[in-house]
Formats: C-alpha cells, structure tokens, sequence
C-alpha cells in the first residue's frame, strides 16, 4: 500500500486493569497545564462492561462463527473432491494450496480471498472457491497477489463467477502496488457459458489488458504454467514478464489438439503442440524449464526475488507491536443474539487495535457514530464505527473526520453496523439528505486505502456513508453476522405487504389475513436469504467471510 503518514500522539489503553495507570497518566497530563502541548485523553475502558474471559462459546455470532467452519471444510476445502485429487496427484501434480504453501515463505500466512466464491451459485454444479485460487502472500520477502488455477474442479475453467474474481484480484494487485503470480493449470472457458465469459468489457480478455498495464507500471507479472494453458489462456504466461513451464504437465497453446484436427487434419499431441521443450527451446514463449512442480515453484520465487530485489517491503517487526489487551475470541461475545439490541463498538475496537489504545475524535458529539485513530500492527489507521442509527450531526461528523485522514494519508477502516440513515419528517425537514450527501461524498473522493468491514447490518444508504463495495473500498470483508440489503427482512416485508394491501383495495379485490401473512412470510425469506453473508460472498460482493476472532490479523496483513 502507499506510504502513510504517522500520526503522533498519546493513547489511552482501554484495558481494565490499565484504568489506575491510564488516570495517573491523565492527572499528570493535566497537572502540566495546557501549555504543555500534553495530549489528554479519555480512559475508555472506564465506559466498557467488564467481561469474563471464559465465558461459554455460545453466543449466535459464535454459532455463526461453526456454521462458517462447516461451510469452509465441507463445500471449499476439499477442492474437486477426493477423486479428481487422486486424479491429478497421479499426474505428478501437486494440489492448488499445497503450490500455493510451497511458494509463500515457510511459516507465513497466506490471506485467501474470496473463499466462498461460487458456493451455491450454479445449479448442480459445484465449483469450490469459484474454481481459481486468490490471495496475498509474502514471496522471498516480498508480498506479492498469487493467482492459482484449480484443476480439480471443472479442469480449472472459467466459469462467470471464475472471471470475476481473477480480475478482482488484479484490482486489488494494482490498488496495493503488489507483484502477480499466477499458477496456470486451465482448460480455458467454460464454454457452455461461453457467452457470459467472452464477449463483455469485464470478461476474459480483461484478465491480459489488466496484465499488460501492471507490466507497464512495473508491477512484476510472473507465470508459472503447470498444466494446461489453452486458447486466450495462452496469453498468461505469453504476456508475464517471465514465465515459467513445468515438462511433461504444462502445455501452452491457442489451439489444442482435438482443434488442430478439425482445422487442419494433423494429428499431434499436446507435448508435441506446446510442451516445455517446445516453448523453451523453439518458440521462447516460456522463460524457464522445470522438471517438477516443486522446481517451478522455486524458480518463482527466485524470479520475484530478482524483479523486486531494489523495492523492499515496509516490513514491522512483530515482536515491538503491543497486542491487544484483550483475547480475539472474545469477539464472538460481543454481539447481542437480540440483532436490535445495541452494543457499544468500542469493545470490538479493544480486541483489534494495539495495546487496546484509541484515541477518539469529537467523543462527545454525534455519538452513534465512533470516529478515533488507532494502531493495527504499527500502521496508524482512521476508524470510522457505527454505534447506532446515522443522525445529520453523525454524517457531519463522518464527512469532518474522513476529510481529515484523507488530508494526513492516513488509511481508513470502516466497520459498519448501520440500518441507515435516521426517517421521520423531523429529519426530513431538518436536512438529513443533504448532511448524508456530504459523508457519501467524502467517502467518494477520498484517495486513501480503505477498508470495510461489515459486523451485522449495513443497509440501505447506509452502506453508501460506511464505503460499501460500490464506492469501492480497498477490501470488503464481512463477519458470518453480516447482512447486506436495501433494508432488513422485516421491514421490506412490512412495506411490500402495504404496498400489495394498497393495491388489491384499489383493484376492488379481496386479500384474507392468511395471504397477507404468508406474502409477508415469502418476502421476509427471500430478503434474509440474499442478504447471508454467505449468498454475497458467493457472488463476490465482498473479499470473504472472516472469523470474528481473526479479524486482526486479517486487517493487519
């Protein structure tokens, strides 16, 4: 990400057992007279509830939480299934996570994208992770966007939903200044959905034009071909800036075999057409010859080392980060089960920030809107939380404080839990359009890197003011608690019911008490089902469904 600015200042630790220090600290801040230029802070930690750390893992959030480790063990980890797996290990061919974990640095995290991509998406069809592999890891060093085709799910083609998320993660590559490396193993589109691949400006041809502009803006993009690389495929690895081929499994063409034949009556082999030997001795295609996948991996990471050898990561030393005070899985007992019922956000930002410190901006005015700088690993984040409904004072506020971070350079983090903005003439009267018009402006025309996360609710305009995906955040993440909508079940049911009411009374029909419940019933259903988290993440309306208790280190990668 683009360098940023260091804010300066005291922080106030929010931990209990902190409370007697944090005052001493204050009163003698305070007894240096406000010439000091001492900051004075406030003991947040005052204001939270003292919570038990071993309490019962039984809240909804930590049920959600299992349901999600269901979901990701059952439908998106085991790829092709066991089958296609043996399958491809018989061809000498290593499974797509186990490349990915031998490309990475040994012990370093990888943070996957998109897992639930495609779950659910296309009738009887499963297509794990959406079929291709995207996340962030650190390469000899360096953190690069890694790419990787999975072969045992539908021969690695490309499905709409596979497009989709190869290209979001080149815009994430080129948003964050970040190398691609891409683990080819594809068969190419998936043709009977070829008219929903091919033709549109978002759709395959995009994956090469995005390709060709990071080379040119020297964003290394390296290619490692460890099987098929079929038809516009071809041009992965023929448009990287060095690629890579693995003999006897990788094959590059435009034209396979069976093409060959109809088109022109030679019989051939894919060797023959496009292996190894042909692109790296002949055609010069491919840069590199590997004898197994575990050679190619290790000319990648030489390949990376080389390219970014001048332009070292900003790298934090772990151990001068102060944690947080309090445990990441007491997250999963924030949450009231009650999704009306309130909570105070600042016990979410205690389990995030380092050392449990905040410092909070304009504290005292629109509170049901939390506004501070914090810490996440060293980097120095503005924090925009909701704490309830948004009021005009509350967008004023938003709009003030995201102007100021953008001014500093400082990044923003969002976490959004919001049923929109404040209704009733009152407001109307008072102006509240044009105060939420300021905030969604603000977010629009920041320019620094942004990140959301959706805690429970994010509705209507609402998810416009907390930067939701259409004012294209950085990344979007979603806890399994989150709901995404143009507004809740309930009450889309209670207006679409009034609306058929209205309508049947002015036709001059007849609508008994048991229609109207069972009307309300249906939309209330379809409402809560397509604002799941996971029926967006499926279609990639955000960058993956993350445990609570990982939320950290998630932000922090």
């Amino acid at each position: 990400m683009r360098p940023v600015l260091r804010w300066r200042g005291r922080w106030v630790k929010m931990a209990t057992a902190e409370r007697a220090l944090a005052t001493q600290a204050m009163r003698a801040a305070a007894a240096l007279g406000s010439d000091s230029g001492a900051f004075v802070g406030t003991a947040l930690s005052e204001q939270l509830p003292a919570r038990t750390r071993d309490d019962p893992f039984e809240s909804r959030l930590g049920l959600s939480s299992i349901e999600l480790r269901r979901v990701l063990e059952e439908s998106v980890f085991p790829c092709g299934g066991r089958v296609s797996m043996e399958r491809h290990r018989a061809r000498g061919k290593l499974p797509v996570r186990e490349r990915i974990n031998r490309l990475i640095d040994s012990s370093s995290p990888f943070l996957e994208l998109s897992q639930l991509a495609g779950y659910r998406l296309y009738d009887g069809i499963d297509l794990p992770a959406g079929g291709v592999i995207t996340g962030i890891g650190r390469v000899s060093g360096r953190l690069a966007m890694i790419i990787a085709n999975d072969a045992t799910s539908k021969g690695g083609t490309y499905f709409p939903i596979t497009i989709k998320k190869h290209l979001r993660a080149q815009q994430v590559a080129h948003a964050c200044k970040l190398p691609c490396i891409y683990l080819v193993d594809s068969g190419g589109a998936y043709l009977p959905l070829q008219a929903d691949v091919f033709p549109d400006r978002d759709h395959f041809g995009r994956i090469f034009f995005n390709q060709a502009r990071m080379s040119a803006q020297g964003l290394a993009q390296i290619s490692v071909v460890m099987g098929s690389c079929t038809a516009g495929g071809a041009y992965v690895p023929a448009m990287s800036d060095e690629a890579i081929i693995v003999r006897g499994t990788g094959s590059i063409f435009l034209g396979g075999p069976p093409l060959v034949k109809a088109a022109t009556g030679e019989v051939v082999s894919s060797e023959e057409l496009g292996g190894a030997e042909v692109h790296c001795s002949k055609s010069g295609v491919a840069d590199h010859f590997a004898e197994s996948d575990a050679h190619a991996l290790a000319l990648a990471r030489r390949a990376l080392a080389r390219h970014c050898a001048n332009r070292p990561d900003l790298d934090v030393d772990g151990a001068n980060v102060d944690a947080p005070l309090f445990g990441p899985h007491e997250l999963e007992q924030i949450l009231p089960d009650n999704p009306r019922e309130q909570y105070d956000v600042r016990e979410v930002l205690a389990r995030v920030l380092d050392g449990s410190m905040f410092h909070e901006f304009k504290k005292l005015f629109a509170p049901t809107l939390v506004t501070g700088f914090g810490r996440i690993f060293a980097q120095d984040v503005g924090i925009v939380a909701n704490n309830g409904v948004l009021f005009g004072e509350a967008a004023r506020k938003g709009a003030h404080f995201i102007q100021l971070c953008d001014r500093r350079d400082i990044p923003l983090l969002f976490l959004h839990d919001i049923t929109g903005f404040m209704v009733g003439k009152k407001y109307e009267h008072a102006g509240i359009a044009s105060d939420g018009a300021k905030m969604v402006n603000a977010v629009a025309c920041s320019t620094v890197p942004k990140i959301s996360l959706i805690v429970r609710g994010s509705f209507g305009a609402g998810n416009y003011a907390m930067c939701g995906r259409s004012f294209d955040p950085t990344f979007l993440f979603s806890w399994p608690s989150a709901r995404i909508s143009v507004m809740s079940g309930e009450n889309a049911a209670r207006v679409l019911t009034t609306v058929q009411r209205d309508a049947k009374v002015q036709r001059g029909e007849t609508w008994s008490a048991e229609e109207e419940q069972k009307h309300e019933e249906q939309v209330r259903e379809r409402f809560d089902r397509e604002g799941c988290p996971y029926y967006a993440s499926a279609r990639l309306w955000d960058d993956g469904v993350i445990l609570p208790s990982m939320t950290r280190n998630v932000l922090g990668t």
